[in-house]
């Protein structure tokens, strides 16, 4: 029992981050961790040429360019364009790209976790194994794919993966290395929050474009069926194709549902305008309207609810207004980022065809989203949180104790201003009877002074009062005496 006891007492390996590794078990940490990511990236992609070369009809296998031919492929995942001889091929499928970014930054995670780091510093090497690896590899890729028919440009190779790389391996390590602690405590709170809300709203956005094309396609489904062939490899050459462009059909639903849309060669689709144009023949495609519809605006009350959203989700982090609206602002920053980066990523150069380019207007999108968010996002952070309540009253101001007060109950102020004007009340009252008071004393003394006194007179009797008024009433005439 002690043999058992000590054996569970030890600790696990590499897996326990508590304990100190040898510099050659960091080495294979980060040899795995740079390795990774290609090997496996780089398989997925040569199994799919398989799948699509066994599928496809009157086509003759090749394990050996199956695996040429996955390394423009490993390119094109992370958005490197190609040269098709002299054709330029840059509207590359952003599923493959989001596929790279998570399995680089999932393994950035496990590397960091593994090594035990608690720091971004730390972490350091994870980030530059990954990052460096990335922009080897594609260097590499490019050099040896020239003089090909699948070229690129090997400057680009090198940089674009190697960026790519960079960002995901970042997000991977921030959070097991307190990264978002550190950037937490240097960030202005109201700003974070921000962030989140901006965050929130990019989704709520891309979620509405991906309704709106799943119910386009859904009433257009006669017309995507009829463009899958009969032939088996044919049909699930075109479901594969239209499966790794998804993304990008659904950011350019986004573009246009917020309104300035997009563009596919000669063909231009937006909210307010419509010009007619030959698309591919692809399934993915075939959701795409004939001709305007009037009742197309009506799809801006999405974007319109979701700056609600935004606004409603902000309306509690500040008891001013103004710094509430300052929130929104920097949400819809946020925003408008996000739909920049989406709208470069989804578009390109498409040979130089008909189809040629495949566009996003990325500045108007931007810039659209922007207001999109700020506009109805302002006036529901502004009417739906807290007010301050109003200042006290002047007659305050000069009062030591409201003024040492660090907080004024409101039902407290108001009594005491009650009491105040009671108390001013009862002074005017008393001036005005004790004036009177005065003067009265005043004359009395004076006529004493001046034996101006009169005598008092005796007040008669309710018998007498009538009965010397009937005596008196009529025409008398006044006495000689009086005369």
């Amino acid at each position: 029992m002690d043999v058992l006891a000590d054996s569970r007492e030890e600790p696990v390996g590499d897996l326990e981050p508590d304990v100190e590794l040898s510099r050659a078990a960091r080495v294979r940490v980060l040899l795995a961790a740079a390795l990774g990511p290609l090997v496996t990236g780089y398989a997925a992609i040569a199994t799919v040429l398989t799948l699509v070369a066994l599928t496809a009809p009157r086509t003759v296998f090749s394990g050996t360019g199956v695996l040429l031919a996955a390394g423009p492929g490993w390119l094109a995942a992370h958005q490197v364009q190609l040269d098709l001889g002299v054709h330029p091929l840059g509207v590359l499928p952003l599923l493959p790209t989001l596929g790279a970014l998570a399995l680089a930054s999932r393994t950035a995670s496990g590397a960091a976790v593994r090594l035990g780091c608690r720091s971004p510093r730390e972490a350091l090497p994870v980030f530059a194994t990954i990052t460096g690896a990335h922009a080897l590899f594609g260097l590499v890729i490019a050099l040896c794919a020239q003089g090909s028919s699948v070229t690129a440009n090997p400057l680009v190779a090198f940089a674009v993966p190697g960026l790519l790389a960079a960002a995901a391996s970042a997000v991977g390590i921030a959070r097991c290395c307190g990264l978002p602690d550190v950037v937490a405590e240097r960030l202005d709170p109201l700003a974070l929050r921000g962030v989140r809300a901006g965050a929130l709203g990019l989704a709520v956005l891309v979620a509405c474009g991906a309704v709106v094309f799943t119910v386009a396609t859904a009433l257009s489904w006669r017309t995507v069926a009829d463009m899958y062939e009969p032939a088996l490899g044919s049909s699930f050459g075109m479901f594969l194709l239209s499966v790794l462009y998804l993304p990008n059909a659904v950011t350019a639903v986004l573009s246009f549902v917020t309104g300035p849309g997009f563009s596919i060669g000669d063909l231009n689709v937006g909210m307010f305008g419509y010009r007619g144009g030959a698309v591919p023949g692809i399934p993915l495609l075939g959701g795409l309207p004939e001709h305007h519809a009037a009742w197309w605006p009506a799809l801006l009350a999405l974007p319109a609810a979701t700056g609600v959203l935004v606004g409603w989700a902000l309306r509690k982090v500040d008891a001013d207004p103004a710094q509430r609206i300052r929130a929104v602002a920097v949400a819809g920053v946020v925003v408008a980022l996000g739909c920049v980066l989406l709208g470069t990523l989804s578009g390109g150069r498409l040979g130089d065809g008909p189809f040629d380019p495949v566009s996003v207007p990325v500045g108007v999108a931007s810039v659209v989203a922007f207001c999109w968010i700020v506009i109805p996002g302002s006036f529901t952070a502004f009417f739906a949180g807290e007010h301050e309540p109003p200042a006290p009253p002047e007659a305050f101001e000069d009062n030591q104790a409201f003024e040492d007060a660090e907080e004024v109950d409101v039902d407290e102020a108001a009594e005491a201003v009650e009491e105040i004007e009671a108390s001013e009340e009862d002074e005017e009252t008393e001036e005005p009877e004790e004036e009177l008071d005065e003067d009265a004393e005043f004359e009395a003394e004076a006529d004493a002074e001046l034996g101006l006194e009169e005598p008092a007179q005796d007040v008669p009797a309710d018998d007498e009062a009538v009965t010397g008024g009937t005596e008196t009433c009529g025409d008398v005439g006044p006495a000689e005496t009086d005369r």
